[in-house]
């Protein structure tokens, strides 16, 4: 070891026993010194049970970097800290556990941020790990210096500053606590570089599970005697019961009990969608035709929904719907969702026990002839051979090549709303659509974990062009790596869904029309294969044979986005053919 540094770690040292010593606690007899607080923090992390780490070394993270290198966890280098969070989002909500992302301070803390914002309001358990400044310099107007606890406190559960070496084992259990509990969500530890280096002692604490709670009998009773008596009642579920297991439970207390079922983004697949209660996804931007079930029903029971995923106001204007809430918390605050029952606790003992206590004999006939409806509309763009392709065509076609245990990644934009609406899902977490903050540029690293966590499952990251381009520099990640996945780019040159949006108000769109590059070349250049389709019958075969490489894969198809505004415009006439439907009711 140089001079120098012989001298600065004595200088650590005398400052680590000063600090003992003015809290009271006594030294071990012959401390480890060559042991620092970074190589704690990871143990900890070991602890943890975490595997991997995405992010960017930098220059204020260099002895946690090091501490990594010595460990069993396996440390991701990405191109850019965006994608490292999206990574570490997608881990976590496939896995239940926390995906665990790093960067150095100033803007590689800042580059964090949408992907750590992403996951705190998409419910999934993250840990984002920042380098700091030496805590000498934070009264200064320092170089890169913020202050992060503020800038991550208002998207994360829980920010903490790690100050005293002795403190990294209470600090990482209670983030990992906090991160994995109900509602999960996003966390944030900052080492300053000075601390990182002190010598530490400690031992990381025993990982705790979070315990399920338990419905109250009361709450049971009450909403089984309302469901038994509601007329028309309705499910509306949400992505507390994908994270909560409670798919098979779900779709047996719907199936018994003839109730049909509407799933937001997030939870397609939790009922498979070819069950005959099954109604599909709600929360597209248009009232849709499941909206006419909401319109029908007169009793919501809202399982594991999270008003983030699907306001309220969409779906109870009229404030005019009993509500069941069915959770592991109690419900949002919401004008237009105030339950009349709430029965919180472990969802799928909630689910069965209520099951147990219910009797509903009659068949919904009214939400069945709508969703002969909704099938109708899903299969008349099946054989559609126009070109540019629709993207109902694209659709029907990625789910002839997908298997029902296969994961589908969709980026933010116009076919974010089309996945939505027409890619059928058999299982929970097949589907994953970022709905919370609705974050474009998530497909590309979120495959990259999808392909980590189920190495032998096909990974389809469906994009955008305008997506693509925000986060498509981990394709060399993921050619690195050697996670192979397959990415669909529908390309319309241009910001679709505003696009969309500009039309609906205005009949007229600017400013969102761009020039792409040659995503073929593209595909190649960084280690995989391209392809481009020229007509329909094109995709189907290039979807098989890119499944088949041992690399990555790239396909441009170029995609029909007037279908937007027809959509827009036949779904606005549902209403008026709804009252008309009434009126002729009303005369008889």
């Amino acid at each position: 070891m140089k001079k120098e540094d012989e001298m600065q770690r004595q200088k650590y040292v005398e400052r680590y026993l000063k600090i003992l010593k003015e809290s009271g606690v006594a030294p071990d007899s012959s401390p480890d010194f060559e042991r620092t607080t970074a190589d704690l923090l990871v143990e900890c992390l070991e602890q943890e049970g975490v595997k991997y780490i995405f992010g960017i070394p930098g220059e204020e993270n260099l002895d946690l970097m090091n501490a990594i290198e010595k460990s069993s966890i396996q440390f991701i280098t990405t191109r850019h800290e965006q994608g490292a969070a999206f990574m570490a989002d997608v881990y976590g909500r496939l896995t239940g556990k926390t995906g665990v992302c790093l960067s150095t301070l100033g803007p590689g803390a800042t580059n964090l941020v949408t992907g750590v914002a992403d996951a705190n309001l998409d419910g999934a358990p993250v840990l984002a790990i920042t380098g700091q400044v030496a805590t000498d310099r934070m009264h200064l107007t320092a170089h890169q210096y913020l202050n992060l606890e503020k800038v991550f406190e208002p998207i994360t559960k829980r920010t903490k500053q790690i100050l005293r070496p002795d403190t990294v084992p209470e600090i990482v259990r209670i983030a990992f606590k906090y991160a994995e509990s109900e509602k999960p969500g996003a966390v944030h530890i900052d080492l300053p570089d000075n601390i990182a280096k002190m010598p530490a002692q400690g031992e990381p604490m025993r990982r705790v599970a979070p315990q399920k709670g338990i419905a109250s009998f009361q709450s049971i009773e009450r909403a089984a005697r309302r469901i038994s008596s509601a007329k028309r009642p309705l499910i509306l579920v949400g992505y507390s019961a994908v994270r909560n297991g409670a798919s098979q439970a779900l779709t047996e207390f719907a199936t018994k009990l003839r109730i049909p079922v509407a799933n937001t983004m997030m939870a397609k697949g939790i009922i498979p969608f070819d069950n005959p209660y099954s109604m599909w996804t709600v929360g597209i931007p248009q009232k849709d035709y499941v909206n006419q079930i909401f319109d029908e029903a007169d009793t919501v029971i809202g399982v594991g929904y999270d008003i983030v995923e699907y306001f309220p106001r969409k779906w109870n204007l009229k404030n005019n719907h009993k509500i069941i809430h069915i959770g592991t918390q109690a419900a949002d605050i919401n004008k237009r969702y105030q339950p009349e029952v709430q029965v919180v606790g472990d969802i799928t003992d909630s689910l069965y026990e209520i099951l147990r206590r219910s009797e509903r004999e009659t068949e919904p006939d009214y939400a069945l002839q709508i969703q002969a409806k909704i099938q109708a509309d899903h299969e008349q763009y099946k054989d559609d051979d126009s070109f540019p392709m629709k993207p109902q065509r694209v659709l029907h076609d990625v789910r002839k090549v997908m298997g029902e245990d296969d994961i589908l990644v969709s980026d933010v934009g116009a076919h974010k709303v089309w996945i939505a609406r027409h890619y059928n899902c058999y299982k929970p977490n097949t589907c994953i659509i970022s709905n919370g903050f609705a974050s474009m540029g998530i497909a590309i690293p979120g495959a990259v974990a999808a392909k980590l966590v189920n190495p032998n499952r096909k990974v389809l990251a469906v994009t955008g062009d305008g997506g693509f381009m925000m986060n498509m520099q981990e394709l060399e990640t993921a050619s690195r790596i050697g996670t192979n996945f397959v990415t669909l780019i529908l390309n319309d040159s241009g910001y679709g869904l505003i696009k969309w949006k500009q039309m609906e108000r205005f009949g007229k769109s600017c400013y969102t029309d761009f020039t792409n590059p040659d995503f073929v070349a593209l595909a190649k250049v960084m280690g995989g294969k391209g392809y481009r389709v020229e007509k329909a019958e094109d995709l189907l075969p290039m979807l098989e044979d890119a499944f088949k490489q041992d690399t990555l894969a790239l396909i441009d198809c170029r995609i029909d986005y007037d279908e937007n505004v027809k959509l827009s415009a036949q779904l606005a006439e549902l209403p008026k053919q709804q009252e008309e439907k009434n009126q002729e009711k009303g005369q008889q």
